[in-house]
């Protein structure tokens, strides 16, 4: 193993855990707070690449299997999302009251939150699965305004096989389509990591330019209700 692994660079992660180090960041992106920083799109992305002859020698490693990957990243998204939502209805505000740290910010909950409100509990599961820090603190808020476990299973099942295959075949295709993709792997991953920062890296920008005031923060602030004691089953 690699010990000069980089943390946000998924080749490198792949390189040096393989298919089971894959699962147990999905895992740990969208079922521990901790895991809001691992690269869980580029991470199934350059996943899916991998599974090619071209991907895979372009790193220096086996190819992975794909249909390894599309059965068992669901299950692994699945059960991470579903502890999350557990952790957040056994211990509730106490997850989310604590002050800021380096790795716990209240603006992360406040965005889970106003996405949770924008677009209601069933639609909100399934398309926080592709926004980067959302996807991680919004299954235990499910959890704290009690969804209750069923429903949100039945959201959180479709929403994880929808983000993890989607990733996964994309990747898989540009694969084996591209002629010579082995000499464009990692800038073509470079560029999958800037797409999927980007969103965070603005939000951050934005937030500095107006001195902390967040529109989004606001309308989730204007609706808080729900973390006082209003639920949303």
């Amino acid at each position: 193993m690699d010990l000069a692994v980089n943390g946000v660079d998924p080749a490198s992660l792949i390189t040096a855990f393989g298919v089971f180090g894959i699962l147990l960041i999905i895992f740990a992106e969208t079922g521990l707070l901790i895991g809001f920083f691992l690269p869980g799109d580029t991470l199934l992305f350059s996943a899916g690449l991998f599974t090619t002859v071209a991907g895979a020698e372009s790193v220096g490693i086996e190819r992975l299997s794909l249909p390894t990957l599309l059965i068992m990243a669901p299950i692994f998204a699945i059960a991470g999302a579903q502890f999350g939502h557990y952790l957040g209805d056994r211990y509730g505000r106490r997850f989310f009251e604590r002050p800021n740290s380096r790795l716990f910010r209240r603006e992360h909950v406040d965005k889970a939150e106003h996405y949770f409100n924008k677009f209601g509990p069933a639609k909100a599961v399934v398309l926080a699965r592709f926004i980067p820090i959302v996807r991680t603190f919004l299954n235990p808020l499910a959890g704290m305004l009690e969804m209750s476990a069923r429903r949100f299973f039945v959201w959180n099942v479709i929403g994880a096989i929808i983000w993890t295959d989607s990733f996964l075949l994309l990747g898989h295709y540009l694969g084996n389509q591209v002629e010579g993709i082995d000499q464009y792997v990692l800038p073509v991953i470079v560029v999958a990591v800037i797409v999927t920062v980007a969103p965070v890296l603005r939000e951050l920008f934005r937030r500095r330019r107006s001195g902390g005031n967040n529109p989004e923060k606001n309308d989730s602030e204007a609706s808080r209700p729900s973390l006082s004691g209003d639920s949303s089953r």
